[in-house]
């Protein structure tokens, strides 16, 4: 394993404990579980079918932990947050992707694991599905918080209030809710140069794959065996 970055593959309740660096920064893109009007829509929706058109060209592996309702999804990602914060050090931050429909969700999640809650930052994506009769939805959303005082870097880094990147296209493309590297290289700068970034949530390691093009390392965690497998493959081409 390389000393610049780690990959788990497992669960992370179970992953996170085991953890004994202290880390600078946790980055996560957990499942929004946004969609279905009802349980039973959301039940019988994987993955797939809410975030990959029907006439999709490709066929990423689905992924669990998207079928959950609101107070489920809460109860989950607080105590992700939770088990993240024990393991970041006074100052580390957090920075956790959400939608508009689990935007207050994410933000009860994030100040219930303790990290004191510092802003929004918009993220738009000019490729978006447009909205019959209304506005298209062409933008998510980071929360951003911290473990006490922010951490003060030397020199002083100003960092922008908001992001603009669509996901990746053809053979850049490799996950189904997949970040872009650009979006994912300006947020990993909340860590210091040779810090530690922590992704819960690794999906294809994009946020490791633009901390080492940073200058920072990298461990995360990512359940589904297929993702994992792409995601070293990926941390290993960038270092």
């Amino acid at each position: 394993m390389s000393t610049a970055w780690q990959l788990h593959q497992g669960d992370a309740f179970t992953i996170l404990p085991t953890l004994t660096e202290p880390v600078d920064a946790v980055i996560c893109d957990p499942p929004y579980n946004s969609g279905g009007r009802t349980n039973a829509e959301r039940r019988a929706q994987g993955a797939r079918d809410k975030y990959v058109s029907g006439d999709a060209q490709h066929a990423f592996p689905d992924f669990d932990g998207d079928t959950r309702d609101q107070r489920g999804y809460t109860y989950w990602l607080g105590q992700i947050l939770a088990a993240s914060y024990a393991r970041t050090r006074p100052g580390g931050a957090a920075l956790v992707f959400t939608d508009w429909a689990q935007l207050p969700a994410t933000s009860d999640a994030l100040q219930a694991a303790g990290f004191t809650w510092r802003g929004v930052i918009p993220w738009r994506k000019p490729i978006s599905r447009p909205v019959k009769d209304g506005f298209r939805r062409e933008c998510e959303y980071v929360l951003w918080g911290s473990r006490g005082d922010p951490l003060r870097h030397a020199p002083t880094i100003y960092l922008p209030g908001w992001l603009e990147g669509s996901q990746p296209r053809g053979k850049a493309r490799v996950h189904i809710t997949q970040k872009p590297e650009s979006i994912m290289r300006q947020l990993v700068q909340i860590a210091p140069v040779g810090g530690l970034v922590l992704d819960p949530c690794a999906g294809s390691c994009t946020t490791g794959v633009a901390a080492l093009a940073e200058g920072r390392r990298f461990v995360g965690i990512e359940g589904s065996p297929a993702y994992a497998t792409t995601g070293r493959e990926r941390l290993a081409a960038a270092a």
